[in-house]
């Protein structure tokens, strides 16, 4: 296998875009990672793209990459569409790696995008829970959210039951508490106060965070991801023409994508045997890592990834962020983008935009969120939830 690098990424501001088609975000963040890599677009012999629900939210099946691609006047390539749930982009990643790893491509475009947004937020909702085994959803959301069932899949997405449910289960266990959640998220609130494509940028408290409307106990608005629209785009090529266009490549060391499986309850789950597989790839541990960007679509969601992932041990995920360790200038900065929570959360595009941050930051070319000296980073991006854990995980480790 080839190696492989990142030499350009570029994104919109996820947010509230109902004036703006798929089209339109998507050329934004194409154009972006394109003149950030300074090569043209005739350069492209591939394109993969993620997306996730616009069937269901705009009506466009099928052809989703071939239509926004056509429109900036890519044509005449592969264009491979790859939908997996809210890892749908990461996944178009992975195979964008594996088209310049495996020599039948030198360089290749990967895309993500969505638009969550609808006059009618039931059908967002509806579209967001189709990650779920449709045959087990409305029992899933009963199961979930138990007495709280009133608005699970309608005022809010029933994932958060999920998240909440699990949130429940780890203070019973572990003694974790609603406090520790809320550090969680007042601590990427401000990392997202400080990134200019994030959907929020406020800088909230811990105080704020806990006196927020609450969602699904207990996990109050703040705890939880906002819907968004939003593109991202990233351009990999061979290490050789990577040091031909830049001084600075960022150098994939590993991409995984897995998927959960029965297993006994005290096992491993998908994301930890993900996660062993990254860093068995890359050649680190995840005592190496310097800075990373995991899914949190609730505050619980990145404690459980801080011991998923062997940032710590099972159970001490609260004692880690009480502790600092994972703020902007701790010993290993999660999410300096602001996360899911603030940067937003648009499904399809959020595994590339993911790897834009850390593109960036391995780069130095983060602005005020900058993570001093980082020079190997990792991104987690969950989809779906089947049986009780992610349906997807897919894992990248970049170094400098």
């Amino acid at each position: 296998m080839r190696q492989v690098a990142v030499i350009g990424a570029g994104m919109t501001r996820f947010g509230k875009h109902l004036d703006r088609s798929l089209k339109d975000l998507a050329r934004e963040a194409v154009e972006a990672a394109l003149h950030a890599a300074g090569v043209e677009k005739d350069a492209i012999e591939a394109a993969t793209v993620g997306n996730a629900v616009a069937g269901l939210i705009t009506g466009q099946e099928c052809i989703r990459g071939q239509v926004v691609l056509r429109e900036l006047g890519i044509g005449g390539i592969p264009v491979i569409n790859t939908e997996n749930a809210c890892a749908s982009s990461s996944t178009a990643f992975h195979l964008a790696w594996l088209y310049v790893a495996s020599g039948l491509y030198d360089t290749v475009l990967a895309v993500g995008l969505e638009k969550l947004f609808h006059p009618d937020k039931r059908r967002t909702f509806e579209a967001i829970a189709s990650g779920l085994d449709v045959e087990l959803a409305e029992a899933f959301a009963r199961q979930m959210s138990g007495e709280q069932s009133s608005g699970a899949g309608e005022a809010r997405s029933v994932f958060m039951d999920y998240y909440a449910n699990l949130a429940r289960q780890h203070m019973v266990r572990y003694g974790t508490t609603r406090e520790q959640y809320a550090r969680i998220a007042a601590k990427n609130h401000t990392h997202g106060s400080l990134n200019p494509h994030a959907q929020y940028q406020t800088p909230r408290t811990v105080e704020e965070v806990l006196s927020a409307p609450l969602i699904a106990e207990p996990l109050t608005r703040m705890m939880c991801s906002p819907i968004g629209d939003g593109a991202a785009a990233v351009l990999v090529t061979t290490t050789e023409k990577a040091r031909q266009q830049t001084t600075r490549p960022v150098f994939v060391r590993a991409s995984i994508v897995g998927s959960s499986e029965d297993h006994h309850p005290d096992a491993p789950g998908v994301m930890t045997k993900v996660a062993q597989k990254a860093y068995a790839m890359a050649g680190i541990g995840p005592q190496d890592l310097q800075v990373v960007e995991v899914h949190d679509a609730t505050a619980p969601a990145e404690l459980l990834a801080y011991e998923e992932l062997g940032l710590c041990h099972a159970g001490e995920g609260g004692k880690l962020i009480d502790e600092g360790t994972t703020t902007l200038s701790g010993r290993t900065p999660v999410n300096p983008s602001g996360g899911l929570l603030a940067k937003g959360h648009p499904v399809g595009a959020t595994g590339v935009a993911q790897i834009a941050e850390i593109f960036w930051q391995l780069r130095g070319e983060a602005g005020k969120r900058q993570v001093a000296n980082a020079r190997v980073g990792l991104t987690e991006n969950g989809g779906g939830v089947i049986r009780g854990e992610n349906a997807a995980v897919a894992i990248h480790i970049f170094t400098a």
